[in-house]
């Protein structure tokens, strides 16, 4: 492959160019996101309300997890061949079209479960282009030390998301029928387009093969190569392992919240809200510590702090008492702090390491991996959740994540990535000797 000399960005570091030029991009992200979100809660509320299944509710996830799982290396070869701005567009428009046909369902009164899976799954279609196209874009039209620092503004504007979404999400269902709440999306997926038509130009890769014909055979190649070069860095490969058997016992927590807000709190869509904003301000407060600070000289050690963190937040979720709902609010801010430090700071930590040639297959198989853990441990954790209660399985999750993190901070292979050259060589052994002291 490349050596990490070929990772350096291809962009102007001057900040009114590199921003300048990003800055489009990342608002009309934001507002698609923002849309995305009141969709997944609107369809969230509604299978709830309607069933009130566990089974359902983890149907519905493994309905929108099946492309990513099953597609999503041979959709990173192609985002690694093709125009990644391109790519965003079309993607985009799949996503906003498939919700224009599912509100159009839910107007005419025909909705079923199963167009709402089928709905799920063709916009995952989408997002699985979308998000590594977008991601493998990032680290050339962004210098490489702010990296970082973006990751953290990323989780904080997810954090506002995940307080502003359910909220306004609660009161629009209260206010309009379900299709119009859909049509948000809709809108904002036109205008992140609209953005990145005109106001955005996305750079290519120095190896990108648009020209060269794809067949089946290259395809496979291509993909063949993104996992040999993770096999051949056993610090990656260990991370990318990490991050999917965590999915593996995080999922049920979060896809499993609204039950436990019904079911064990007894309360309704406004607390489920109010339960998700709070995860929603954690993620703002990490995101700005991580914006602001920049995290340890060892960006892995942010991400087990992080992680450990993680399971502490859902071990306390577990242990409250049902008389004492307020009391969630602070666990779940807990787990949405730590969380954003930990996602803020895997993200740049892979975009820094790996060459932007091959970031489409990297990220692509680390999402693919990651999210097909998570309908293994929604349905291991159904029978749990029903013939025992949710706060096993949140205590389950929690001492999982607690131990994962502890874990890894104990092998060399990890702890030493950010000194690693691709294969797991150490580039710079000085950095063993004070693996905490500073920020960038």
């Amino acid at each position: 492959m490349t050596d990490e000399a070929s990772i350096n960005n291809q962009h102007t570091d001057s900040p009114a160019t590199w921003l300048g030029n990003y800055l489009p991009m990342w608002i009309g992200q934001a507002l698609s996101l923002v849309g995305s979100a009141l969709v997944q809660f609107a369809l969230v509320w509604y299978v709830t309300k309607e069933t009130g299944s566990a089974t359902v509710l983890a149907t519905a996830t493994t309905a929108a997890l099946v492309p990513n799982i099953v597609l999503g290396p041979f959709v990173g070869a192609l985002v690694d061949r093709w125009d990644r701005k391109l790519v965003m567009i079309f993607a985009d428009l799949a996503v906003a079209l498939a919700t224009a046909v599912l509100a159009v369902l839910f107007a005419f009164g025909l909705i079923q479960l199963w167009h709402i899976y089928i709905i799920l799954f063709i916009r995952s279609m989408g997002g699985i282009f979308q998000s590594p196209a977008r991601t493998a874009s990032i680290s050339l039209m962004v210098p490489k030390d702010q990296l970082t620092r973006l990751g953290g503004i990323n989780q904080a504007l997810d954090g506002l998301i995940s307080i502003f979404s359910p909220a306004l999400g609660a009161l629009l269902l209260e206010l309009l029928p379900i299709q119009w709440v859909l049509a948000v999306d809709f809108i904002t997926a036109v205008i992140a387009i609209g953005l990145l038509i005109f106001f955005v130009k996305v750079p290519k890769p120095r190896t990108i093969k648009e020209t060269e014909l794809i067949t089946p055979k290259t395809l496979l190649k291509d993909v063949r190569e993104g996992f040999q070069y993770i096999f051949s860095w056993p610090g990656l490969f260990i991370i990318i392992m990490t991050a999917s058997v965590l999915n593996l016992f995080l999922a049920p927590a979060s896809n499993l919240l609204p039950l436990y807000v019904t079911q064990y709190f007894k309360k309704g869509a406004q607390e489920l809200a109010w339960l998700q904003a709070s995860m929603g301000i954690g993620a703002i407060v990490g995101g700005a510590l991580l914006g602001f600070w920049g995290g340890f000289k060892r960006k892995i050690f942010t991400v087990m702090s992080g992680i450990i963190g993680i399971g502490i937040g859902m071990i306390s979720l577990s242990m409250i008492p049902a008389s004492n709902y307020f009391l969630s609010l602070f666990a779940a801010g807990l787990v949405g702090t730590t969380a954003s430090i930990a996602n803020g700071s895997l993200g740049p930590l892979m975009q820094s390491k790996v060459p932007s040639e091959i970031q489409g297959r990297i990220f692509t198989v680390l999402s693919s991996l990651s999210l097909g853990m998570m309908p293994v441990g929604l349905f291991l954790s159904a029978p749990i959740v029903e013939h025992f209660n949710i706060q096993t399985a949140y205590l389950i999750s929690g001492a999982a994540c607690l131990l994962i993190g502890l874990l890894s901070l104990m092998d060399k292979r990890v702890v030493t990535f950010d000194a690693q050259l691709p294969g797991g060589q150490l580039a710079e052994e000085s950095l063993e000797s004070s693996p905490l002291n500073t920020a960038d």
